[in-house]
């Protein structure tokens, strides 16, 4: 179960990937079969991470979480 995060919803263009950069903003990556595009940042919105989490954007476009599991691991 994931719980939603980012209050600034992202609208996604076909062949492109979208992530939550180190720096806490979203990022817009080209895909391999994108040659024309650029890579570039997308919305305002700052995100603070927290270890053990691993944040990706929802279907709806809005970024969220989940505790990653480890396997035992720390």
């Amino acid at each position: 179960m994931s719980e939603k995060i980012g209050r600034e919803a992202i609208e996604r263009e076909n062949g492109y990937l979208y992530y939550l950069g180190k720096d806490g903003y979203v990022w817009q990556s080209p895909m391999k079969s994108n040659s024309r595009g650029k890579k570039k940042r997308i919305g305002n919105e700052k995100i603070e991470r927290e270890d053990g989490f691993l944040y990706f954007i929802d279907k709806k476009g809005y970024v969220a979480r989940t505790k990653m599991n480890r396997k035992g691991r720390k």
